[in-house]
């Protein structure tokens, strides 16, 4: 037989449970148990709304390249900037005509050379001795030449030494002018040693 104290605690059980309600007995689990309620609290601090943070995915950084247009121009750079200065001295102190013609052909050549190169060049002719009457305005035998080719070749200087020219002035007493693409210089083989000691490539004819 079924105790009737026992049967009345049951149903008495059941209908306190359907007046409180789903709420109530939830508010009873969370006291029961402690643990499982500051977890779930955690939680939800930590993903506000219940949703789930997705972490972001890391950024790779390509390694960047040159263009290839970028690439050439460098290299063109480093190729103008690679070019030599050439620097060419040539010395006449001789009174032949061929000589002097010989040291023309020479500057014309190398600085025709250059110039179909694209490079730079720079020629000096330095007189002295009797190789000044190449730059005489009176006895030079090159003259019209030297006017001409001081035009094409820019490049091209000529250099009369000033002791030679002041010797054949007290010579011959009287001035000593110089064609007008000459420049005095105060000895021409002082000159000429010194543009050798800057590096200049020395010749003569």
């Amino acid at each position: 037989m079924i105790n009737p104290k026992l049967a009345l605690a049951v149903i008495g059980g059941l209908t306190i449970g359907l007046l409180v309600g789903p709420g109530a007995q939830a508010q009873q689990d969370n006291q029961w148990f402690p643990q499982a309620r500051e977890k779930s609290q955690a939680s939800n601090a930590k993903h506000p709304g219940g949703q789930k943070q997705v972490s972001k995915p890391r950024q790779i950084h390509a390694i960047r390249q040159d263009h290839p247009n970028n690439t050439k121009m460098a290299q063109a750079t480093k190729t103008e900037s690679a070019k030599k200065s050439h620097r060419l001295v040539l010395q006449v102190n001789s009174n032949e005509p061929a000589m002097m013609n010989l040291t023309l052909n020479n500057a014309s050549n190398v600085a025709q050379y250059y110039r179909d190169l694209g490079e730079p060049v720079s020629i000096e002719v330095v007189t002295f001795g009797p190789g000044l009457h190449m730059l005489r305005d009176d006895t030079s035998p090159v003259k019209p030449r030297i006017e001409v080719l001081a035009m094409s070749h820019p490049e091209i200087s000529f250099k009369a030494c000033g002791n030679t020219q002041e010797n054949m002035r007290k010579a011959e007493n009287k001035d000593i002018n110089l064609i007008p693409q000459a420049t005095v210089v105060k000895s021409g083989v002082v000159r000429v040693m010194e543009l050798q000691e800057q590096g200049w490539s020395y010749v003569k004819p």
